[in-house]
């Protein structure tokens, strides 16, 4: 990591000491409450955080839980089938709008997180509850992540399918759901809109994602999104899939879309090269 990058996060992580905290019912903002959603395998304190300690030292009230997590196993969250994580999603962006007052909150999600910040508004009647969607490399019409899906169909159709069954049996059904032909994809690809009325969707994402493959999969062409890359912003970003949590620059893109200035420009640095 370059040292200049090592040294913003480390002024970043200077600002979690004056934070007031993700999950800090009696903060107060003209802003939405905003809700962070993160990937698979990780957790609520681990993955966003530290762009959400960036966002509340902005003035932003921010809020985030671990979705999706077995019992015994707080650790890791994420694991769980995409349709069973999504009601706790759900669950949540009600209790934050009945505690804080507010109408509407905004999402920021990550991988999977980004995933659910697509399928929740769809399917789990929330949709007018959320204003502003930030996604960050969902994988939308499916990863192969970084290509290893393609040695599922090595016999067909049916070693895919006992592909699934296995990733279902080890505890991550939602591994499952998001590879080529996995049950949340086809759900949330239904031939129906994505968007929801009312929602507006932003999706970033980086060409040299590695695991969410091809990293066009994370686009959505419909009316009410935006797709940018992080590149046509910052060129010289060569951000990958799990640093593009960590970027300067991806967050600077996701406070243009809670602050509903696209064109905004600000200095974009190196960013974390690959993984």
């Amino acid at each position: 990591m370059p040292s200049f990058t090592r040294l913003a996060l480390s002024a970043l992580a200077a600002t979690a000491a004056i934070a007031s905290g993700i999950n800090d019912f009696s903060c107060e903002s003209s802003s939405n409450p905003v809700i962070f959603l993160h990937g698979l395998g990780a957790t609520f304190y681990e993955d966003l955080n530290f762009m959400q300690y960036w966002l509340q030292s902005k003035g932003y009230c921010t809020y985030a839980k671990t979705y999706g997590a077995y019992d015994g196993f707080p650790l890791l969250g994420g694991l769980k089938a995409i349709n069973e994580s999504a009601p706790e999603i759900a669950a949540y962006i009600k209790e934050v709008t009945e505690k804080t007052g507010k109408a509407k909150v905004d999402l920021v999600g990550h991988s999977e997180g980004a995933f659910q910040a697509l399928y929740v508004p769809k399917f789990e009647g929330v949709a007018d509850k959320i204003d502003k969607i930030a996604a960050i490399a969902p994988p939308t019409h499916a990863t192969s992540f970084a290509h290893l899906y393609d040695l599922a169909y090595v016999f067909g159709n049916s070693s895919r399918l006992a592909v699934g069954d296995i990733l279902d049996l080890v505890g991550c059904p939602a591994c499952n759901d998001v590879g080529p032909d996995g049950p949340a994809i086809k759900r949330l690809n239904d031939g129906t809109p994505i968007a929801q009325p009312g929602n507006k969707i932003t999706i970033i994402a980086s060409k040299y994602d590695e695991l969410v493959t091809p990293p066009t999969t994370s686009f959505v062409h419909e009316d009410g999104v935006s797709n940018i890359w992080i590149q046509d912003t910052c060129p010289l970003d060569p951000v990958g899939h799990i640093g593009e949590a960590y970027d300067l620059n991806v967050w600077h893109l996701v406070k243009n879309v809670l602050d509903e200035t696209p064109n905004r420009k600000f200095v974009c640095l190196l960013g974390s090269p690959g993984k």
